[in-house]
């Protein structure tokens, strides 16, 4: 499922306020953290295996560090998956993609192994992160940094003119970063025209590819980051950032990937999917009314996926909608097989088969995929670990993504608690979402929050309501229904 990113600002606190920043949210943080158990250091033995992995480590031979791949990352982050290069290569593309060689740093069965299986995935706070692994390995010995010369997966692929893969080899070596970006710098360049052919390549796949999705009726959700900062007078406030196109440009080569990696495991019969069936009708018609809070358009005829892709990321209530969208990407798992196909192959939002093979610094499952593919492409059988651990690595990463979900769901809550908290008592026009037997859920368009409220009667009208209740203690939202109800 898509993640609802939360931006912490880091502003100093108002005079007379609590020293540090953002003191009230980081004890909010720190207790979801607690109730969900999140895992704290690395046992000693952990921390032991890294430090002798990192200077041991068993090394490809093939040496492609003479190719100028570049990364393109949030600014500061330093656990780096992929590195990428794209050229011309005849009216088509050759596109090659370098992931970080996770498997060179981690013994089967090791105590890293036995880590990260118990952790599943890098955790995510607007203060803080919790690492799959160790930042000795995360961070340092296998991130593609810039100028480091790093083990890596090559994912070398051809696109045709209309950015339409015709082959792909796997494959492991030794490679560098030469550059390292961030997506405000590539689209500055793309707009200003100062992009070199890799950049310009990058809109141009990306855009292809983007093209590609809309025709299989594909739908990606480009979350914009909510943004929280401290106002002088020490009130938050809650704001949202547009992602820009470089993101998705940036985002479809990783889905090139992923797309390519389940169609080589269901030639070869052995893998694991990332699979999600088609949006339930209910929540479809929920998230209509969500667009019709909100004031967006929805057409009868038109497809979620076509409905995204249309909305304005610089308008406020626009944002909003997507922000909310990630109902309709529910469901997804893990599906895991070993001789034959599964019955569902399919990620309903990008209408294709889809593996997770690009994130293995961040996500435990893409390590043992990136073994399958290199193993098919290499013409050798996939380790006998990597088979027995496919029937295993759904259960895990579906408790991590629950804890994962949890977090965010309790972050953003505790986030527009405290952006309400001055706000107690005052009245606002909101649309009835949903309606329960304890309540319902409305939409407010300004400020766009989603939250409880009690004395609801009818989904699909409008009503008067009062915020009573904005706790960031116990990340709560809370209004009450004060004027009459009307239709919208």
């Amino acid at each position: 499922m898509p993640k609802r990113w939360v931006n912490l600002v880091k502003d100093k606190a108002p005079q007379g306020g609590p020293a540090g920043e953002h003191a009230q949210l980081g004890r909010a943080f720190d207790a979801i953290r607690a109730e969900l158990n999140v895992p704290g250091a690395f046992p000693t033995e952990v921390l032991a295996e890294a430090a002798a992995a990192a200077g041991a480590a068993v090394l490809p031979r093939r040496d492609e560090t003479a190719v100028p791949f570049l990364t393109i990352d949030p600014p500061g982050s330093m656990d780096l998956d992929q590195a990428m290069f794209i050229e011309r290569s005849g009216k088509g593309y050759r596109v090659r993609y370098a992931i970080a060689d996770v498997p060179a740093f981690v013994a089967p069965g090791g105590a890293i192994d036995v880590e990260t299986r118990r952790r599943g995935q890098t955790l995510y706070a607007p203060d803080r992160r919790t690492p799959l692994h160790p930042d000795l390995l995360g961070e340092d010995a296998a991130s593609l940094l810039p100028d480091r010369v790093r083990p890596a997966f090559v994912w070398d692929m051809q696109l045709d003119s209309d950015g339409e893969g015709t082959s792909v080899d796997v494959y492991r070596a030794m490679v560098s970063s030469k550059r390292r970006l961030n997506y405000l710098e590539v689209q500055a360049a793309a707009d200003n025209g100062s992009s070199d052919e890799c950049l310009s390549l990058l809109r141009e796949v990306g855009e292809r590819r983007i093209a590609l999705e809309r025709g299989r009726g594909g739908a990606s959700l480009p979350i914009p980051e909510q943004v929280v900062s401290m106002a002088g007078d020490g009130t938050y406030v809650l704001a949202l950032r547009p992602p820009v196109p470089a993101e998705d440009w940036n985002s479809q080569i990783s889905l090139l990937t992923g797309m390519a990696a389940a169609e080589m495991m269901l030639h070869a019969e052995v893998g694991i999917l990332r699979t999600m069936p088609d949006p339930d009708h209910n929540v479809i018609l929920r998230f209509r009314r969500q667009a019709r809070a909100l004031g967006v358009t929805w057409p009868a005829e038109m497809l979620y996926g076509d409905l995204l892709r249309s909305l304005d990321r610089n308008n406020p209530k626009h944002l909003a909608l997507i922000h909310d969208a990630t109902s309709l990407f529910r469901g997804a798992g893990y599906t895991p097989f070993d001789g034959g196909v599964p019955e569902l192959t399919v990620h309903a939002a990008l209408a294709a088969p889809y593996a997770h093979v690009t994130a293995p610094l961040r996500r435990l499952v893409d390590r043992f995929g990136l073994i399958v593919c290199e193993s098919i492409c290499r013409d050798t059988p996939v380790p006998d670990w990597v088979r027995h651990a496919l029937p295993t690595l759904p259960e895990i990463m579906a408790a991590s993504e629950r804890v994962a979900n949890t977090m965010e769901r309790e972050c953003t809550d505790a986030v527009e608690a405290a952006a309400m908290q001055h706000r107690v008592g005052e009245t606002f026009r909101a649309s009835v979402i949903d309606v329960t037997a304890t309540g319902g859920l409305v939409q407010l368009s300004d400020p766009a929050i989603l939250a409880h409220a009690d004395g609801l009667s009818l989904a699909g009208t409008e009503a008067m309501v009062e915020l009573v209740e904005a706790d960031v203690a116990t990340r709560t939202v809370r209004f009450k229904v004060v004027g009459g109800v009307t239709a919208p």
